[in-house]
């Protein structure tokens, strides 16, 4: 449903005002005469009043420019959540346990395993986004100032894995305050209060947009670009070939794939290097990029195989289609190549490493070799 059909109705305001006063000094005088601006010292502001929203929702927004009353209206429904992190200690150790660290770091989109052992002060701006969010995920968070120091990508992404996340694990009545309206598609809010427009609606009449995913053959020197944000090696090998995903003219992932060295499988390659960068963790590109290099090397007489301890990446295959397990699936890996234990190991030894197939269904790649 488009929003020119979306049934919106007329916001209320208070009819009492929220004042403030200051002495006018003469400075201030001064200041304000040459446009003839006059005033008593005193600020009146009447704030909309919150609307007959349903008791029942995931997510609500509260959208308008600075200055609207976007807080006051926020305040209706509790106070924002501010955490102070210790920075003697990693982020991952400020949640529950390391399932509660890995469902809610991913579901802001923090997806990236070197970020979670580093202590908050070492994190980008972004990533400090990332993990307030984390942390403040639960029935009826408040969030204020949402995605408002973070570029806009970022934001999309972080909203697309949180929306997802709140709505997998049922959590009820998250309430946020923004400028931005770029993000609504992607949270798919279940109400929104325009104040720009005085208006608000109900019901989840926004759709999630289809991104579409660039892929070309690239020099394996792109990997120095990714190559800090791999969970397990910074290393390439040499006989390797490279793919670049873009997405808006945008380098957003990187997958590198080799010969099988295994002499009983003929015409088959397997996953060297798969990485998102960490800005556009969120938006599902990681298993889809995947699946596009390997859909190329089937469609030209290849068997492709993967392994990887990412929990996320391991469980999503498990429970697809286009994947069919080896026997070597739900394995600990002992061939040398993970350097410490893997999140998940901790959780589930039975579930440390996943082993793939690609078995395909002939989707993502066109004539021209690019989805």
């Amino acid at each position: 449903m488009i929003d020119e059909i979306a049934k919106w109705q007329k916001l209320e305001r208070n009819i009492t005002a929220i004042t403030s006063t200051v002495e006018l000094d003469e400075l201030t005088q001064d200041l304000i005469r040459p446009f003839d601006y006059q005033s008593d010292g005193v600020s009146r502001f009447y704030p909309f009043v919150v609307p007959n929203i349903p008791d029942n929702f995931d997510i609500g927004v509260i959208v308008g420019a600075s200055g609207t009353g976007k807080s006051t209206l926020l305040s209706n429904f509790g106070k924002p959540l501010h955490f102070a992190w210790d920075n003697n200690r990693s982020i991952a150790s400020h949640f529950d346990n390391p399932l509660d660290a890995n469902e809610r770091l991913s579901a802001a989109g923090l997806m990236s395993v070197p970020e979670w052992v580093k202590p908050y002060r070492s994190l980008s701006t972004g990533q400090r986004f990332r993990a307030d969010l984390a942390i403040s995920l639960r029935d009826g968070a408040v969030i204020d100032e949402y995605t408002s120091v973070v570029d806009r990508n970022v934001a999309k992404a972080a909203s697309t894995s949180m929306a997802k996340y709140v709505r997998r694990n049922s959590i009820k009545r998250i309430v946020i305050a923004t400028v931005h309206r770029d993000i609504l598609e992607f949270l798919e809010p279940d109400w929104v209060i325009d104040l720009d427009r005085g208006e608000w609606v109900t019901g989840r009449y926004l759709q999630r947009p289809e991104l579409v995913l660039d892929v070309y053959p690239c020099s394996n020197s792109v990997w120095s670009y990714f190559s800090s944000h791999h969970y397990l090696s910074g290393k390439l090998n040499k006989a390797s070939h490279s793919y670049l995903a873009v997405w808006e003219n945008q380098l957003v992932g990187y997958v590198a794939a080799m010969t099988s060295p295994a002499g009983t499988l003929q015409n088959a390659w397997r996953e060297h290097r798969l990485v998102i960068h960490p800005d556009y963790q969120g938006f599902g590109f990681g298993p889809r990029l995947s699946e596009i290099v390997a859909e190329h090397y089937l469609m030209n007489g290849k068997r492709y195989f993967s392994k990887t301890s990412h929990p996320r990446l391991g469980e999503y295959r498990d429970n697809s289609s286009l994947w069919k397990p080896t026997s070597k699936n739900h394995m600990r890996r002992r061939d040398g190549l993970v350097l410490r234990d893997n999140v998940r190991w901790q959780l589930n030894p039975e579930r440390w490493s996943f082993s793939h197939e690609y078995i395909g269904n002939g989707m993502f790649v066109s004539s021209k070799g690019k989805k």
